[in-house]
């Protein structure tokens, strides 16, 4: 069931879940949102692209126009894209990272900072700290491929279960509440908390038709569950 945030007859909005491809990959064989929204209106444009593991929001245009429209602002970074993570450890309360970001010469599809890839801007906040990890709101500036998961890793503070950038540790219960813990009866092993990248394309704002347009995309289950974990088992004794 694809939850649509915004629609009307030259754009598309949703909340990606995460798990499934923005575009077809080159294979063919898995599902992807695009390849979802053909079957529904037909043609249906590619304005950008979430990580298959990235959830929340994302853009198709309906037509040639509109995706000329919106490449424009895109590639002109006049729209303001906000996403959310969970990361490791407890970074600095805000700051900016600019960097030159490449494919690594050899790894393919595995990116790096390096003089001579494109330059990448990322700004970033603190939302709350917890004792072992923080949730970061992050605003990007340019849009390179595993732009955010490549910066929070530069910083010292990679995603949270980040195969690619992190430590590839899922997040689960028992590392959180490290006392007391009690695997259920029922369960022969411990499912994560956070089973994936914990990074949510949260909001994006622009001018459209003359108007400022925000969008939110709401957190999915695994993120708030995650949260509210953090919220009771993780948090930080100001007493």
């Amino acid at each position: 069931m694809l939850e649509i945030l915004f629609e009307d007859e030259d754009i598309i909005v949703l909340n990606k879940p995460a798990g499934l491809l923005s575009i077809p990959d080159r294979f063919g064989k898995d599902p992807s949102l695009k390849s979802l929204l053909q079957e529904k209106f037909g043609e249906i444009f590619t304005v950008h692209r979430l990580d298959q593991y990235t959830s929340g929001l994302i853009l198709f245009a309906k037509n040639a126009t509109a995706h000329k429209q919106l490449s424009e602002l895109f590639e002109g970074r006049t729209i303001i894209k906000k996403y959310l993570g969970i990361v490791n450890g407890r970074p600095q309360q805000q700051g900016v990272v600019e960097e030159f970001m490449m494919e690594h010469p050899i790894r393919k599809g595995y990116m790096i900072i390096h003089a001579k890839g494109k330059e990448s801007k990322t700004t970033y906040e603190v939302v709350t700290y917890f004792k072992q990890f923080a949730l970061v709101s992050f605003q990007i500036h340019t849009g390179r491929t595993h732009q955010i998961r490549v910066h929070a890793k530069h910083i010292g503070h990679p995603i949270v279960s980040d195969d690619l950038y992190g430590d590839a540790e899922k997040l689960k219960l028992s590392s959180i509440k490290k006392k007391n813990f009690k695997l259920a009866k029922q369960e022969e092993e411990e499912r994560p908390l956070m089973g994936r990248q914990a990074l949510h394309a949260a909001s994006v704002c622009f001018e459209y038709k003359g108007k400022e347009l925000l969008i939110e995309a709401p957190l999915p289950k695994d993120f708030t569950a995650t949260i509210k974990q953090l919220e009771k088992w993780n948090t930080i004794n100001t007493n």
